[in-house]
């Protein structure tokens, strides 16, 4: 079957420009362009004529395989007149590793066809699935070059039989699809194709394809196919399959503006605000201007900005009281964490939800608004170090979790050690503990060096206070310096301790986790012989870590 023109021309603009060519290194300039080509020529006649390709899925390999391409010419020492005798002398004697050119052919990032690679199989004829299944799908009109997205996202297609992938797209023509709408459909959808029908989506697409007038028409391949990725979008989100095309058909035109990455931008950052995904498409179904608003760059005053979206007065200096690390500039790129941080994100989000222009028509007061003249001198000074760049990440990591611009922030970051994203990953680690978010970032401004550990050790450390000690999390509210401890030195060895001691009869009153673990060495032993004499000597010889390291 031959490729629909829709879906060609929709190629000529995306996929046949001329791609980025790999180094070719060996082969001088002014002579690449047409070595290239009479490369591309020999292996097309290498694969047709010696392994036996049909004509058209061996031009298919060779021109969309052009890393592949260029590390076989390394091989070759290039002479210009003989460069093309040489190569094809070389295919003769050298047998190349098929599947490697096929996956690149199909469109599959070439630093990842390793992992993909059959293991000890250099030939098609060792395994024809995956080309038998891409000759089958190119041949019903798929853009060979974007065969690889269905091998990644679901590889079980290429071991299907060519007769089990023809029968599975008959049945799509069922429904009222035509061949550039299955096409489309498959690609933005690729398990339809490795699980069988799945009626309720094929029948939900039906009813939303119906409102862009898509069932039956062979509307441009380009619009189709960025339509079914902003159905999956949607579907994805939890929206029901068959009401998207009607919500969207009330504003297509800003739809069929917007690219599905935009699309796919703008719904990652409003389920950033950790509210229900749900919600976030119908925000975008139903107000789909907000894909116009640069939700990126601008500085927001965060008190300005709340007093814009309307917080009363009240709740506004509590948070003025409360959080305080909070306050100031940032970055609208920040602000779903900003909320997360005030602990206001879903507050927040219904407000925008529910009238979306009040985001829209925020802007700063004046150029001053907010303005911390300290944290700017903080700003030069840091600029004026010996690791701008690397202290500037990790401010950079700080405003990302909501701190503002203003001095409890620099505080915090001159004590902080590790890059951003080691910063990042131990933030991310205490999240998935189960700590909220807004208590998190508070526990850092009292004691910040809770990120200057390993995630493994914070996981141990959290573990022990809730499963050994049988604390809870909420514990780490009044006393978040816990985690600073070391676990092996002070946390187990006092506490088994005071237990010891609470087994014995020997102390009667029960200490607090702050009071058995962050009270010094010299006091802690004070206490003990207070309680007993004899205590001290126990301690040492029996608790304490100096004692266990030398054993």
């Amino acid at each position: 079957m031959p490729v629909p023109k829709s879906v060609s021309s929709f190629l000529s603009r995306h996929f046949c420009t001329k791609p980025k060519l790999p180094s070719f290194s060996n082969i001088p300039s002014k002579y690449r362009p047409h070595s290239i080509k009479e490369a591309q020529k020999a292996l097309i006649d290498y694969l047709h004529t010696t392994r036996s390709l049909p004509y058209t899925f061996a031009e298919h390999i060779a021109k969309n395989s052009l890393f592949s391409l260029s590390n076989l010419t390394q091989n070759i020492h290039f002479s210009a007149p003989k460069f093309s005798r040489r190569f094809r002398k070389f295919l003769r004697y050298h047998p190349i590793n098929e599947f490697e050119f096929l996956f690149e052919s199909i469109g599959l990032n070439y630093d990842e066809i390793a992992a993909f690679l059959p293991p000890n199989k250099f030939f098609f004829y060792e395994d024809r699935s995956v080309l038998d299944a891409a000759c089958a799908l190119s041949g019903f009109g798929f853009p060979w070059n974007m065969l690889g997205k269905l091998y990644k996202e679901e590889a079980s297609i290429f071991r299907k039989t060519s007769s089990e992938l023809n029968s599975t797209l008959d049945e799509f023509k069922r429904y009222g699809f035509n061949s550039v709408s299955i096409i489309c459909i498959c690609l933005a959808f690729p398990h339809v194709l490795a699980g069988g029908i799945v009626a309720g989506l094929l029948e939900g697409l039906k009813s939303d394809f119906s409102e862009f007038c898509m069932v039956e028409s062979e509307g441009d391949f380009g619009s189709c196919y960025e339509i079914c990725k902003k159905f999956r979008l949607f579907y994805n989100l939890g929206l029901e399959k068959g009401k998207v095309g009607a919500l969207m058909s009330k504003k297509k035109s800003i739809f069929l503006e917007f690219p599905e990455e935009i699309l796919a931008q703008k719904a990652d950052y409003f389920c950033r605000f950790d509210v229900k995904k749900q919600d976030v498409g119908l925000l975008l179904v139903h107000s789909p201007e907000i894909l116009n608003l640069d939700l990126n760059s601008p500085m927001i005053s965060v008190v300005g900005l709340l007093k814009h979206v309307g917080l009363g007065t009240d709740e506004l200096n509590h948070v003025v009281d409360k959080f305080s690390h909070v306050l100031g500039r940032n970055q609208m790129t920040n602000l779903p964490n900003i909320m997360r941080a005030l602990d206001l994100h879903k507050w927040f989000f219904y407000e925008i939800m529910n009238d979306y222009e009040l985001l829209a028509t925020y802007c700063l007061n004046s150029p001053d608004e907010d303005v911390d003249e300290g944290f700017g001198l903080s700003l030069e000074t840091i600029r004026l170090s010996r690791t701008p760049t690397h202290t500037m990440n990790k401010l950079k990591f700080l405003h990302g979790i909501g701190y503002g611009e203003n001095s409890v922030t620099i505080g915090v970051l001159s004590r902080l050690h590790g890059t951003d994203r080691e910063l990042q990953e131990r933030f991310d680690c205490l999240l998935r503990m189960g700590i909220e978010f807004s208590k998190l970032c508070s526990m850092i401004q009292i004691a910040p060096k809770i990120l200057n550990q390993k995630p493994d050790i914070l996981e141990q450390k959290v573990e022990f206070l809730c499963r050994q000690i049988g604390s809870s999390l909420e514990y780490l509210d009044v006393f978040p310096a816990f985690l600073c401890f070391d676990l092996e030195k002070r946390m187990k060895p006092r506490y088994r301790f005071h237990m010891w001691l609470r087994k014995k009869g020997l102390c009667s009153r029960d200490y607090s986790i702050a009071s058995i673990m962050a009270t010094s060495e010299k006091k802690f032993v004070a206490r003990i012989f207070g309680i007993h004499p004899a205590a001290p000597k126990h301690w040492f010889e029996t608790f304490s870590y100096t004692t266990s390291a030398h054993n």
